[in-house]
This record gives structure tokens, C-alpha cells and sequence, in this order.
């Protein structure tokens, strides 16, 4: 029996969201507002058939820079773990973090660390990640793969805790500071053009 084709919209959308804390990404929720209810039926499903969907999920609680498209193959090449895309988050934590423990944070996620398990995810070791320290409990950290709750599973290894989390930049494209929470725009040609050739490789 052979596998139904995701249709290919004749006209391929791409948003940019700045996702509110409390919104869910996924296409129905019993309790909580998701990312889907600011689009219109227009956008959603296009006269092909082919859905808008977001490009991977956030979590409920975590804010920021959420893509959206209907163009299958777009997606798949930013969310392939293989294609190393880097994304950049502003994260606060729990507990301070000293001079000596920052520079022992840096070094231990620049090495890969083994993640601890969580929910739908068993230990597994991940990509070297890029700590930059701006307060004794808040950072930027870059990583590439996308595990299932990377961020929050790299800092549980490292014995913290994250308190708030924030996406800034998806590959070399970096969050609208014009958008308030839960406002998206549409991506520009070069935008999409960046994502699609490795433009975050300088």
C-alpha cells in the first residue's frame, strides 16, 4: 500500500511568530490558547490540502521565535537534526551561578553533555552547546540538534534549573523585536532565502 503524498501548496506560506507563554503548539488544546488560533482559515489549510504548521514546538512556557509554514520540504530541512541549524536562547535560572561555576558551565556544554531523562526521552548524549554568561543567573546559550527539551535538560545536567526561557534566533534569523507576544508577521524572500542556504554559516 503506498504512503498518501503531503500535498505541495501552490502558494507556500512562512510566519514568524513571537510566541506568548501559555500558548501550546499544537492544533487543539482543552485548556490552554494555541499558537494556531491567531491564524485564519485562509492560512491554515490551503486549497491543496497542505496544513500550516509550526517549524518544531516550543513548550508552553517558553516565549519567542516560533516559524511557521506549509511548505513540507522547508520544514523538514530546518528541523533534521544533520543540518546543525543553531538556535540561540535567553534563559534564566534558578540558582546563581558563580564566577568559578559560569566558566564550568561553558566548558562542560561546549563538550556535549549527557542529558538526564525526561518524560519521552531516554539519557542521550548532545552537541556541544555556547554559553555566553550576562548575570550570575541569566544566559545565552546556543545549541543545534533540537532534542526534546534540550535547553531545560542541558542546564538539569549542569545542576540548575531553568526559570524562564526565551528563543532569540532561529539559524542566522533573529526574533522581530516589533512583534509583541503572540503578534507574527509574514517572512520576507530574502528571510526564507536565508534559512533555506545556510545563511547562518557567515
Amino acid at each position: 500500500m503506498s504512503r498518501k503524498k503531503t500535498p505541495s501548496p501552490k502558494i507556500k506560506l512562512y510566519f514568524m511568530m513571537n510566541k506568548a507563554a501559555g500558548t501550546v503548539c499544537s492544533t487543539v488544546s482543552d485548556r490552554r490558547r494555541t499558537v494556531y488560533e491567531s491564524f485564519s482559515e485562509n492560512d491554515l489549510i490551503s486549497p491543496e490540502g497542505a496544513k500550516l504548521h509550526s517549524v518544531g514546538r516550543l513548550d508552553a512556557d517558553t516565549e519567542g521565535l516560533l516559524l511557521f509554514t506549509n511548505d513540507g520540504k522547508f520544514s523538514n530541512f530546518l528541523t533534521r537534526p544533520e543540518s546543525g541549524i543553531p538556535k540561540t536562547y535567553y534563559v534564566e535560572l534558578k540558582n546563581p551561578v558563580s564566577d568559578a561555576e559560569k566558566l564550568d558551565y561553558v566548558h562542560k556544554a561546549g563538550l556535549g553533555l549527557m542529558l538526564p531523562e525526561d518524560k519521552k526521552a531516554q539519557p542521550e548524549m548532545c552537541a556541544p552547546a555556547k554559553i555566553v554568561w550576562y548575570a550570575e543567573n541569566a544566559c545565552q546559550i546556543t545549541v543545534t540538534e533540537g532534542k526534546f527539551h534540550e535547553v531545560k535538560r542541558i542546564f538539569k545536567a549542569l545542576g540548575n534549573e531553568v526559570a524562564y526561557l526565551k528563543r532569540l534566533a532561529f539559524g542566522g534569523l533573529a526574533l522581530d523585536n516589533g512583534l509583541k507576544a503572540g503578534e507574527f508577521r509574514k517572512l520576507t524572500e530574502n528571510e526564507v532565502e536565508l534559512l533555506s542556504c545556510g545563511g547562518w554559516h557567515g
